[in-house]
């Protein structure tokens, strides 16, 4: 096991995203920001709290999306739903998809299908904290990117959150 980002690394990280989405989005009056369960919350919510810090007495609409049921795998894993809360129409807006780790790209590919449903935006952003860059499957490329790493398939990135995990830290497994 080999450290990609420790705890105060994955909160620098964090920081350098928020500020980023800060400086193309500086009103957020068309912006929302949608985190992906069941692991992309927890970067999701932070970045939320950040920018919220950082932008007092602005409303960023925050939702949180479940694609289980999107998945084009979702019959052969069996996962149990996760809760989308999303109580704002996307029409027309600039969204932010929040994930923790982009791979394949196949679970974006999914969230889209499952955002159409609160409307039609005007444009979707991907922030991820890992790019895993060598190992998509579908054309879909970060905008916002805490890490880009080179890992191969027998290889597993896994992020720990303090709040689900214990401790904050970014790890490849082998």
């Amino acid at each position: 096991m080999k450290s990609i980002l420790t705890e105060p690394q994955l909160s620098i990280t964090i920081d350098r995203l928020s500020h980023q989405l800060i400086e193309n989005h500086p009103a957020f009056t068309d912006t929302v920001l949608i985190g992906l369960q069941p692991r992309g919350i927890f970067l999701s919510d932070r970045i939320y709290r950040k920018v919220q810090s950082l932008l007092p007495g602005v409303h960023i609409p925050y939702g949180k999306l479940d694609i289980t049921f999107y998945r084009d795998d979702y019959k052969k894993v069996l996962q149990a739903p996760n809760e989308t809360d999303i109580d704002f129409s996307i029409e027309n807006k600039r969204v932010v998809l929040i994930d923790d780790v982009l791979y394949t790209g196949r679970t974006i590919r999914s969230a889209m299908d499952a955002m159409l449903d609160f409307g039609r935006p005007a444009a979707v952003e991907l922030l991820v904290l890992i790019d895993r860059r060598f190992s998509r499957e579908l054309p879909i490329q970060p905008d916002y990117t805490g890490r880009t790493i080179d890992a191969i398939i027998t290889e597993k990135v896994k992020v720990l959150w303090k709040e689900r995990d214990g401790k904050d830290e970014v790890v490849l497994i082998a």
